[in-house]
């Protein structure tokens, strides 16, 4: 095996990969990244068994071949090179040589054929998406996501395409994060899964190339796969198509539509940036509660600790009687950094009700987030 490619683009290809790879001492091999080398490009593969990840990068290739290398050694190597552009060479199935005019490394790697193959999609189902309105309904719940190993099926983002819309969902059992796109999905077409943390993590750090991403999925995996343009490749290096395949998160996911609120709730209308401005103010003195004191045209958020106390207040469209609630600040926080709408709604009750965030489409009216916070007592 043997091409020259640019540093840059090589870096990037072995980043994209790298963080899949996992801490498996038993197989040496998970360490290494599966390099391929034919027709004016290398393919970049890595995986832990459980989430896998491949790109193809373009290289002027001479010589056809693979090898496996230890990825985040040469992914340091190649970062820290001097010159654009870098050669590589593998004398057998085992050894390669990274090369630039000053620079010469001699890496051991593993033959290819002892790497697992990233395993294909049989029957499955699929869709076309807007790359970063995915990213973004992501992002919009995936704090909400739970860190309890032993609520093992709320470590994820619940995927739910039902004959209307798709829902993302994400909940920790104190907060709930729903985010909803209308779309049209066929008859038998419908179905669900539940992506694991890491793969939510590692989607929405994928770079910002291609336009449409596809899902696929079945009962046990879940894939997704960016087309690169022409455009792109000339830019970015990046060829064909950047592809992650995961498993799901075996078992059924909440009935989590019992935690919305369907009581009649009173409602503030609330500009989203500075609440979160003044959130953020009031937790610097305490970052385990703030107060919302919600007045006709008038919102007062406080924090008190035994650092001191502080004040807020803000203008808001409410018109109703004065209340009270008190919640965990990085949960006002989280929902008001992840979505983008000025204006946001309010739903509250009293001081033992959840608080309810809610945005809805400005044309259509439909609901396409919801963020539900449990609240904390106030003393």
């Amino acid at each position: 095996m043997k091409f020259t490619i640019n540093r840059d683009h090589f870096s990037s290809g072995l980043q994209l990969v790298t963080s899949v790879v996992g801490a498996r001492k038993t197989m040496p091999i998970l360490q290494n990244v599966l390099i391929e080398a034919k027709d004016g490009l290398i393919r970049l593969t890595t995986t832990n068994l459980d989430l896998g990840a491949r790109c193809s990068v373009k290289a002027n290739v001479t010589d056809q071949g693979s090898i496996t290398l230890p990825v985040k050694e040469i992914g340091r190597i190649v970062r820290e090179l001097a010159d654009m552009e870098v050669s590589v060479e593998t004398s057998d199935n085992s050894k390669a040589t990274i090369s630039t005019r000053g620079s010469i490394f001699n890496v051991i790697g593993m033959d290819s054929k002892e790497f697992p193959p990233l395993p294909e999609l049989e029957g499955q189902k699929e869709f076309s998406l807007e790359r970063k309105e995915v990213i973004s309904m992501l992002k919009s719940v995936s704090y909400a996501q739970s860190i309890n190993e032993e609520r093992y099926m709320l470590k994820g983002v619940f995927f739910q395409f039902s004959k209307e819309k798709l829902s993302l969902v994400a909940t920790d059992g104190r907060r709930l994060a729903v985010t909803n796109r209308e779309m049209s999905v066929k008859e038998g077409e419908e179905g669900e899964f539940i992506l694991p943390s890491l793969t939510v993590s590692e989607i929405e750090k994928l770079p910002d190339i291609g336009e449409q991403m596809n899902i696929s999925f079945t009962d046990r995996q879940v894939s997704f796969e960016l087309k690169i343009g022409k455009t792109e490749e000339s830019n970015s290096g990046f060829k064909e198509s950047v592809y992650l395949v995961s498993k799901v998160v075996e078992g059924k996911y909440p009935n989590y539509k019992q935690v919305i609120p369907k009581d009649d709730f009173n409602n503030a209308e609330i500009e989203r940036e500075l609440m979160q401005e003044c959130v953020h103010r009031a937790a610097l003195v305490s970052d385990e509660k703030v107060t919302l004191r919600i007045k006709p045209d008038e919102m007062e958020i406080t924090g008190q600790s035994i650092v001191g106390d502080a004040c807020e207040s803000m203008p808001i469209n409410y018109k109703g009687e004065e209340t009270a609630v008190s919640f965990n600040p990085r949960f006002i926080l989280d929902p008001l950094k992840s979505i983008t709408k000025d204006k946001i709604t309010l739903e509250f009750r009293d001081d033992m009700s959840p608080g309810v965030f809610k945005v809805k489409d400005e044309k259509t009216e439909t609901l396409t987030f919801l963020c539900v916070v449990m609240p904390i007592r106030t003393d």
